[in-house]
């Protein structure tokens, strides 16, 4: 399943709702789909059950559900039921699905709070062009741990949102990732047993300000100002459950302008998703919506190739089987190059 987040144009209240995207663009509301369950049923508080049964936020979901895949491909059951019945409202003219058209909502970032970001650098054709712009090779250490930082969620963004340029940069840069969403909390889990830990798949755009970046590296601490200001994830989560493989090998790309610049293979990754899942969570807890980030696949960013977006720029990366994910650069910054 495709797993969303969408707004309501119209809704005085703007708050993000859960939703799984159809093939064909219909946005089913799982939450309503149970309110109109209820609703059938007879009950006066649909929606108030409604909310306990299946929250509409994926963060709620996630810290309540054993199996939160498996409430969700509940909910598209009763859709189905309903779409046989014909019927596709609530009493108070609430609609259980939309057409994601543009006409009535949009979508934003598919996780609505992240409980705790973790970047990994687990790619080895950028580990090794980063090090070589430096005149040095890869550390031996690299090659024994996946490591990793922690970076600030509050500025997250999802789908065809603007990505700023902070006012202290003037080198800002993307990064082409793949992403994990984790759906069970654990400690001390096996790599053989992380798959059971995963909800599913998404894009990562992990925005850069490289001057800032390089700066925060050469006293050995960081990065924080070099990264904090945004990140950008979406356009989906793919659950873990549409994928053949416990480590898909996807075709990564990203296209500046309609341009490309980047491809990669997410498989390329030295270290395996699994591989990262056991080493955070060494006598540490993973917590259910935490964010993994594999890391830039090999020349995923303008960094290795020196060339470099600009305010105005589109930025579209593409991951198979999860879609695109596209923003504007904020075109205010006074560019001079």
């Amino acid at each position: 399943m495709k797993i969303c987040h969408y707004t309501h144009h119209l809704s005085v209240d703007r708050t993000p709702r859960l939703g799984i995207l159809l093939d064909d663009n219909t946005v089913i509301d799982p939450n309503l789909c149970w309110a109109l369950d209820y609703q059938r049923e007879g009950r006066f508080n649909a929606k108030e059950r409604a909310n306990y049964k299946l929250p509409p936020s994926l963060y709620q979901l996630l810290q309540i559900a054993d199996d939160p895949i498996e409430s969700l491909k509940e909910a598209y059951g009763l859709y189905l039921f309903f779409q046989l019945l014909g019927e596709n409202t609530l009493k108070d003219g609430s609609p259980i699905a939309y057409k994601l058209d543009g006409s009535q909502i949009s979508l934003t970032k598919p996780l609505d709070k992240i409980a705790t970001y973790r970047d990994f650098y687990a790619h080895e054709k950028h580990v090794a062009k980063g090090f070589e712009k430096r005149g040095e090779p890869i550390p031996p250490s690299w090659y024994e741990m996946p490591v990793y930082y922690k970076g600030a969620t509050a500025g997250f963004i999802g789908p065809n949102e603007t990505i700023p340029w902070p006012n202290y940069t003037e080198k800002l840069d993307y990064e082409l990732e793949l992403a994990i969403v984790i759906g069970k909390e654990g400690k001390n889990i096996k790599a053989e047993n992380a798959h059971e830990h995963i909800f599913g798949f998404t894009i990562l755009n992990d925005i850069s300000a490289r001057d800032i970046q390089r700066k925060e590296m050469a006293v050995r601490l960081g990065p924080s100002k070099g990264k904090d200001f945004c990140s950008v994830i979406g356009p989906v989560i793919v659950t873990y459950d549409e994928f053949d493989f416990k480590e898909p090998n996807l075709k990564m790309q990203a296209f500046i302008n309609g341009e490309k610049w980047s491809e990669g293979y997410s498989k390329e990754s030295h270290f395996s998703f699994s591989e990262m899942v056991e080493f955070a969570s060494k006598e540490e807890w993973l917590l259910c919506s935490d964010l993994l980030g594999s890391g830039t696949v090999g020349t995923g960013c303008g960094l290795e190739l020196d060339r470099w977006i600009r305010p105005g720029d589109e930025v579209e990366l593409r991951v198979e089987q999860i879609g695109s994910l596209k923003n504007k650069i904020d075109n205010s910054k006074n560019y001079n190059e």
